[in-house]
């Protein structure tokens, strides 16, 4: 017997799992808030040396003052980091006939650097002066951030399938929230870069298990739903960033109001109930049944208590009791063939989609509008997605979002620059954003309860090693200007591939055991359905079971031959 046959009992979807739901949309509301942050409180304003003040006359305009100092790019503009070693007035004397300039004339910014506040107030490229030779260390402040979800991926994962999701759920929100205000009164980079590592490692346990709290509440009709309904959430968090990095210019601030709603996740932590199916495998049916028991007083279905008692329930429950670890993930034939293929994924689905989202200013509009619209179109690629996951299954959705969104970074490559290339590169967004909504539902349904949070941690895992890289790889745009697409091109299309390696889970139970994950290679047909539970006399559950399933293993460990 299963625990969605289990769940029909108590409702599959109703007031309690829609109220869950809900309240776990909240944390994905905030990640977007942080993950992209980097674009706005590390945004890096029009700058030039700085000019000492024994070298100003006080009678020039402050464009002729630059002339004189600031030697000039190819396309007009002052350069960034170099400025001339003495005044150089023949050059104001003869701009309209232009000059060569002799590079010996020129030094490095030895007076620190001016910058254009027009857009940005304060960034922590101006409070550190991280520009010219500094650069690299501007986007290391992002990888930062990202080792610390890759971090958090591993430790989350691992402690929420070993001592349950609530409570790793509330240390994540702790954590996020007090690194997330120690990081915006930092005092140095260092302090900074760290204080963002520690909060990136919090914030993982909210994605981790928000979005499998919400799945392993829900049956097989309604999880497309509500991965679907989970990821609109970041969506929403997503434009909301925007609007908030619009209207708030300074990076304390902007880093303070992006925090500021993990204190509302504290609060709402409490109505979010524990998983049913992980308390069952660690043999607390006393906790399950609890659960269970609101459930299904908030459904209406108040025969559940009569029907089903612990003891019942924890009998008729096919669960392994074992300890899991990570070695687990790649011991059994199909669990090895799907976590390789999922890293392969999962590392080009972030890699692809951080590159084209830090990659905001190559286009025609402003950062602000360009963010918005980037958000915007996830709309419509999630709701295309939800209407195509049952219809053609997870694995077309995901192979094939990933290469049109090759396609489409490959395009802007080819496209010059203009409003063509920002509507290529938001097309590009929105396919991006399909494979990243499919990425976690397919990963999901694909491994077991008892390694679900630790398979969702791995890939995380990976997933952060992608965009911990992304923010890198647009630094190759020193050497040529469209290498950054061309790598995040070819990663995108190898990840696809990937994908259709997968086995298909499209109206498939989720599996409870790795024996059911090794047994049931061909996942195309469910073993279980509603109709298939009786209720006897005497209160207890009995099950119709299919022949194959007359035989379910109930020791501790049985894995199969590799």
């Amino acid at each position: 017997m299963h625990f969605e046959d289990v769940l029909s009992e108590v409702g599959v979807f109703g007031k309690f799992q829609i109220l869950s739901l809900i309240i776990l949309c909240l944390p994905r509301v905030i990640l977007p808030l942080h993950f992209l942050l980097h674009i706005f409180i590390s945004a890096v304003p029009p700058h030039h040396c700085t000019i000492p003040d024994h070298r100003n006359p006080g009678n020039l305009s402050q464009e002729d003052l630059l002339l004189i100092h600031i030697p000039q790019e190819p396309d007009g503009s002052f350069s960034s980091c170099k400025m001339f070693s003495e005044p150089q007035p023949q050059l104001y004397l003869n701009r309209s006939q232009g000059m060569m300039v002799n590079r010996s004339w020129l030094q490095s910014c030895d007076q620190g650097w001016d910058y254009d506040n027009t857009t940005f107030s304060s960034t922590t490229v101006t409070q550190w002066d991280l520009v010219c030779d500094r650069k690299w260390m501007n986007q290391l402040a992002a990888t930062f951030f990202f080792m610390g979800l890759t971090t958090g991926s591993l430790i989350c994962g691992f402690l929420s399938d070993r001592f349950g999701r609530r409570k790793i759920l509330l240390v994540s929100f702790l954590v996020s929230t007090a690194f997330g205000v120690m990081s915006a009164f930092s005092t140095s980079y260092v302090m900074f870069s760290i204080c963002r590592l520690i909060c990136g490692v919090g914030l993982m346990g909210m994605t981790l298990i928000s979005i499998t709290l919400a799945l392993e509440w829900t049956d097989v009709s309604h999880r497309t739903f509500c991965g679907t309904i989970s990821s609109l959430s970041w969506t929403a968090g997503y434009m909301i960033l925007a609007l908030l990095a619009y209207l708030i210019r300074d990076w304390r601030w902007l880093l303070l109001a992006t925090t500021s709603p993990c204190l509302l996740a504290i609060a709402t932590w409490w109505w979010v109930p524990e998983s049913a199916r992980w308390l069952l495998t660690r043999q607390d049916s006393a906790a399950a049944h609890k659960y269970l028991t609101r459930c299904a007083e908030m459904n209406g279905r108040l025969g559940f208590i009569q029907k089903i008692s612990p003891e019942v329930l924890q009998k008729t429950i096919s669960v392994e009791s074992r300890k899991y670890n990570f070695w687990d993930l790649v011991r059994t034939p199909q669990l090895r063939k799907n976590t390789l293929c999922l890293a392969v994924m999962w590392f080009g689905v972030a890699f692809s989609y951080y590159g084209i989202s830090f990659h905001i200013t190559g286009f025609s509009l402003s950062p602000f509008l360009t963010h918005f619209i980037f958000g915007a179109i996830e709309i419509p690629a999630k709701v295309g997605v939800y209407l195509l996951l049952d219809r053609i299954g997870r694995k077309q959705c995901q192979g094939g979002s990933l290469i049109i969104t090759a396609a489409c970074i490959g395009l802007t490559c080819l496209t010059p620059p203009g409003h063509w290339r920002s509507v290529v590169a938001i097309l590009g967004k929105g396919f991006s954003e399909a494979s990243f909504t499919t990425a976690f539902l397919f990963t999901a349904e694909l491994y077991p309860t008892v390694l679900r949070q630790t398979g969702m941690g791995f890939c995380s895992f990976m997933t952060r090693l992608g965009s911990s890289l992304a923010p890198l790889v647009i630094l190759l745009d020193d050497f040529w200007p469209l290498l950054p697409s061309v790598v995040f091109s070819c990663m995108s299309l190898v990840s696809g591939a990937a994908a259709f390696f997968l086995t298909e889970t499209c109206n498939i139970q989720l599996r409870e055991t790795i024996q059911e994950v090794e047994r049931n290679r061909d996942l195309s047909v469910p073993r279980v359905t509603r109709e298939d539970i009786s209720t006897c006399g005497n209160g207890q559950v009995q099950q119709n079971q299919d022949p194959d399933m007359s035989e379910e293993p109930t020791q501790e460990h049985n894995y199969l031959p590799d």
